[in-house]
């Protein structure tokens, strides 16, 4: 049992220290503003304080703004060298004295700055407790919060509607498109692939436009001339143009990222609107960055994974056949280059190679 500073343990690791990405400089390219760092188990101890847990994670998830943290998007004060990544799955190996000793051997999902480690220090009170280490309980995280909590909140989802989602088989747009199909609407998905677009049917996608083969604004004006209620829009550029163009009167436009422009020289960048478009018809163009959204975490968690445990919410995960943190920025480029499908987990400790 390890003792000290608080900390109660009754079943850890015999190592003394462990690896975590971190940014060595501020910039859009993961791979060459990062690198893996070795560190003490025994510091990471030290700052424990008596509402917290250490975590060893079995699986990080990838996000496309990934790029825009280690570029510091996010935190426009932060100095490098500092730790990335958001999501990881893990089992509690450490509590505070304030934290049961029965939790360590149980499992928790954890979502915050820093993620990319094999070992997590975070409050107790924030890590959300999973019933096993199923890689799918990531893609629920900041991916299926944001779709449930955008199409719910800003925007205003009821049914019979027709709702819009762009790289539909990307993390939030594939647990997008079932939200919005449980809810009883019209769903139109966009993908670049075949593979994609068979696996957006079989999550039951009206309408699936592979955008490399149909022309993506053309479909739209033909086969939705009234235009769409809702777009749930994570590209930018001119998929947003033209999401924009064929929104309903009193439509609802969601924009959740603007990935087309992530990679870009300047990184992450916004698009214009023309406020006649939305004067003349009364259309909303909101935008939404979860953490904002905090407060309602805990019950759209709940609902997602009540629903995955009854096989009414599918999540798909794609790791690339990549394993370790030093495989990570194969998964973020891989997410930017669009040749996921579903969401990017990644093991930490499985004995894989790179395909």
């Amino acid at each position: 049992m390890a003792r000290g500073g608080g900390v109660e343990a009754t079943k850890f690791i015999n190592m003394s220290t462990y690896r975590k990405i971190q940014a060595k400089e501020l910039g859009n390219n993961f791979r060459a503003v990062t690198e893996i760092v070795e560190v003490s188990l025994d510091g990471l101890l030290s700052k424990m304080q008596p509402d917290s847990i250490v975590t060893k994670n079995h699986y990080v998830a990838i996000n496309a703004s990934d790029v825009n943290f280690t570029n510091g998007k996010y935190t426009p004060d932060v100095k490098p060298p500092f730790d990335v990544g958001f999501e990881a799955l893990g089992e509690i190996v450490a509590v505070g004295s304030k934290v049961p000793e029965s939790k360590v051997g149980s499992y928790v999902a954890i979502m915050q700055y820093g993620a990319f480690s094999e070992y997590t220090l975070t409050k107790f009170s924030l890590a959300i407790p999973v019933p096993d280490l199923k890689p799918e309980y990531l893609g629920l995280i900041s991916s299926g919060l944001t779709a449930s909590i955008g199409l719910r909140e800003p925007g205003r989802m009821t049914s019979g509607e027709t709702v819009l989602v762009t790289a539909a088989a990307g993390g939030a747009g594939q647990i997008a498109v079932q939200l919005a199909k449980l809810a009883g609407n019209h769903v139109i998905g966009t993908c670049s692939s075949d593979e994609k677009v068979e696996m957006l049917k079989s999550m039951g996608c009206d309408r699936v436009i592979n955008y490399k083969k149909e022309d993506f604004a053309k479909v739209l004006r033909k086969e939705y001339p009234r235009g769409v209620d809702i777009v749930f829009e994570s590209v930018g550029g001119d998929f947003f143009k033209t999401c924009l163009r064929n929104l309903a009167p009193k439509g609802r436009l969601l924009v959740i990222g603007t990935v087309s422009t992530y990679n870009s020289e300047k990184g992450i960048q916004g698009d214009k609107v023309d406020t006649l478009q939305l004067l003349s018809t009364s259309r909303t163009i909101s935008g939404f960055f979860m953490p904002a959204y905090a407060s309602h975490f805990q019950q759209h968690m709940k609902e997602m994974v009540e629903a995955l445990a009854s096989g009414k919410l599918v999540v798909q995960v794609d790791d690339g056949g990549l394993c370790g943190l030093e495989e990570v920025a194969f998964g973020v480029e891989n997410l930017l280059q669009g040749k996921n499908m579903g969401k990017v987990v990644i093991p930490l400790f499985k004995s894989r190679s790179r395909l």
